[in-house]
């Protein structure tokens, strides 16, 4: 039978997979080109974050080209390079490969100079389709300068008359695989290598999620919930080696799950595992995606995407948004005719990213509870005070403010990052609760620009939105928004937790008044917290 797998290129007879049939077919559209006979194919990049199957559609695509006998079709991994600094280097050992897997004769390549000469009719006897995988895994010296070989064998093949089988040089198309801001060829003056040519690799449609649990099902005889794709679509937007690992993870188990083959695959499953996947399993591409978003000056870019206050403008040229958006960070949202928005990648990315920092900007909080404090007037046996809840934690935040955040992330005017705030409440909870059969977990219905906090205590569901205040009109649409999610989890109440710098008794009675929304019927119980001195 046939298993999910999330790493490395998945095979046809042993995994679940996409056909991706569509993609498949532009690859070898684009390296045959309109008139291979004539003009020659296209030079293109592939890229896509990791993990999202760039590999195995590329894999597809040369096994059809093959079949062509009108071409050499060639693939070369070229991760083995990433340490390899000298270019000359790297030159010669692709060139060994392409002598090598083509049994050229009477050739030899050993300098960037030289790499040209590998094309030449004569030396190829007939046209060249040639892949680079991992291309950007090499030093940009190398990118640069092997782009530049591609760049004016390109422009020669333009100029030459002859059908594409006697042109001077026989590279019939290239394609480079990698991540397109490392590749950074797309803008270079001349360069063959241009957007309308590139084949970006798509996260996977919630039909197509839909269809490798429905595969399952017919192998395996297991029923699945309908709920469980939904779910998992919604948590990884499709993103392909997440999709499977879950897979995985949900029909194969792991040291703390094992799954019942007798019996359908239901939602609490899928909760039991994705806690697991939040809080403690290892994954390659989220550690991958983990270790790109805490690097400076990256780190300031997603700490600012947790704010509540405005969405931020996505910008391709701006080098850090770039970066985040080509490693699987970010993503872009479409607003009709206004532009895109950044948002995260998907909610499970969110919320790992949303742990990460809370855990490493906050591993410890100082004493919670005094000795022999009662707590009676928030938490009982039967349930929370929410407002009594954040009224400790705001006492908590103003003791221990100086030290706590001495060593906090801050912007250039030296002002701690909003959502330093919200780590704080979230850590603050977790401890205020740790004893308890509590359970404390973050929610972003949006992906940018709304932070919710659940609690499930003693059989029953606190809702918290988190909100810095910035002035009336913004604090009356907060309100309505609260009840809406509200709304939308089945809540008659929610609490709407709002940060300000400074607050007096006044605002607060002003402002601190249950909203009641007549649409929904859902009472917002606002809470204010005070961050400043």
């Amino acid at each position: 039978m046939r298993k999910f797998s999330s790493y490395g290129p998945v095979s046809k007879s042993l995994h679940y997979y996409v056909p991706r049939e569509e993609l498949i077919q532009r690859g070898c559209s684009q390296l045959l080109g309109e008139s291979p006979e004539e003009e020659g194919g296209h030079y293109i990049t592939v890229w896509a974050p990791r993990q999202c199957g760039k590999t195995w559609i590329m894999n597809e695509t040369l096994h059809r080209l093959g079949k062509d006998e009108r071409f050499h079709v060639l693939k070369l991994e070229l991760e083995d390079l990433k340490t390899t600094e000298d270019t000359d280097e790297i030159v010669s050992y692709i060139a060994e490969d392409i002598i090598r897997y083509l049994n050229l004769k009477n050739v030899r390549v050993s300098t960037l100079k030289e790499f040209t000469r590998l094309f030449g009719n004569g030396v190829l006897d007939k046209p060249l389709i040639l892949i680079l995988d991992e291309f950007d895994a090499l030093t940009e010296e190398a990118i640069s300068g092997l782009a530049g070989v591609f760049r004016n064998i390109h422009n020669m093949r333009q100029k030459d008359p002859n059908p594409s089988a006697k042109k001077e040089y026989l590279l019939h198309s290239v394609a480079l695989i990698g991540v397109r801001s490392v590749l950074g060829i797309e803008n270079v003056k001349g360069s063959p290598f241009n957007v309308q040519r590139s084949l970006h690799i798509p996260n996977l449609t919630d039909e197509e999620v839909r269809s490798m649990f429905e595969w399952y099902e017919r192998e395996s005889g297991q029923k699945v919930e309908q709920a469980v794709p939904e779910r998992l679509f919604y948590e990884t937007r499709g993103q392909p080696g997440l999709v499977s690992w879950f897979g995985e993870l949900l029909t194969e188990g792991y040291e703390d799950y094992r799954p019942d083959h007798s019996r359908s695959l239901t939602a609490k499953d899928f909760e039991e595992v994705f806690t697991d996947a939040v809080d403690v399993l290892p994954n390659n591409t989220v550690l991958n995606i983990i270790s790109k978003a805490k690097q400076a000056p990256h780190r300031e870019v997603v700490l600012e995407l947790f704010k509540t206050r405005e969405v931020m403008r996505f910008r391709f040229d701006a080098p850090r948004m770039n970066f985040l958006y080509m490693n699987g960070v970010i993503d872009r949202k479409r607003i009709p005719g206004s532009g895109s928005i950044i948002r995260f990648s998907c909610p499970f990315i969110q919320k790992r990213l949303f742990n990460y920092f809370s855990g490493e900007i906050f591993d410890y909080m100082g004493q919670i509870f005094e000795p022999f404090e009662d707590t009676s007037d928030t938490i009982t046996e039967e349930g929370l005070n929410i407002r009594n809840l954040i009224r400790r934690y705001e006492k908590h935040l103003r003791k221990n403010r100086d030290w706590m955040l001495e060593d906090a992330p801050r912007r250039k005017d030296l002002s701690v990052f909003e959502a330093v705030f919200h780590f704080n409440l979230y850590e603050y909870l977790n401890r205020f609760l740790a004893n308890t059969d509590a359970k404390v977990w973050p929610e972003f219905p949006t992906g940018n620009g709304v932070i919710d906090l659940i609690i499930r205590y003693a059989g029953e569901t606190y809702g918290l939105e988190l909100k810095s205040f910035t002035h009336e009109r913004d604090y009356r649409k907060a309100l309505r928004q609260a009840a809406d999610y509200a709304y939308s989890l089945k809540l008659e109440v929610i609490h709407l937790v709002v940060f300000v710098e400074q607050i007096g008794d006044e605002h607060r009675r002003q402002y601190e008044t249950d909203y009641i929304d007549e649409e929904t019927g859902v009472r917002v119980v606002p809470v204010f917290v005070g961050t400043g001195k």
